[in-house]
């Protein structure tokens, strides 16, 4: 029996991270913990690009352009879409949360999601590296193993 299994080693991959501007006070800390993660496991500031995007509906596409690019070994995508009001959050995380599941069903590398979806701002900052963690952190990690894992089924 073969068993394939991605490795946390950020060592030699290139890692693009597509981030939200909207609600910057929160994907910022989301940002930082990606980059801490790939940083702690190898990574090379120099292999880490980032794209600022103006809001969480704008992830998916410029994931699928990071993807497609043949630059990068993992894109990581990063949000905050925080319930409001209104029932526009629903919309949006309901749909961003389907555009990256597209653009990770037909990238040629992995892409992982750090979207968060909390119902409060006191749940956002909790997501964002206090009493739940870092989701980007945990982002980032995913995209590390799949990489290597990706290689691996190469």
């Amino acid at each position: 029996m073969k068993v394939y299994e991605g490795k946390l080693n950020a060592a030699g991959l290139r890692f693009g991270i597509v981030i939200s501007r909207f609600n910057e006070f929160i994907t910022r800390k989301l940002l930082e913990g990606a980059i801490d993660a790939l940083k702690r496991n190898g990574a090379s500031e120099e292999e880490i690009a980032v794209a600022w995007v103006p809001g969480a509906w704008e992830i998916p596409p410029a994931a699928a352009r990071m993807a497609g690019s043949g630059g990068y070994d993992a894109v990581i995508c990063l949000g905050a879409v925080i319930k409001g009001a209104t029932a526009h959050w629903q919309y949006i995380s309901a749909q961003v949360t389907r555009g990256i599941a597209g653009v990770a069903a037909q990238a040629p590398v992995p892409v992982s999601y750090g979207v968060i979806t909390p119902d409060t701002l006191e749940q956002a900052i909790e997501r964002a590296g206090t009493k739940a963690g870092n989701k980007g952190f945990d982002a980032a990690m995913a995209a590390i193993e799949m990489a290597n894992l990706f290689k691996e089924l190469a």
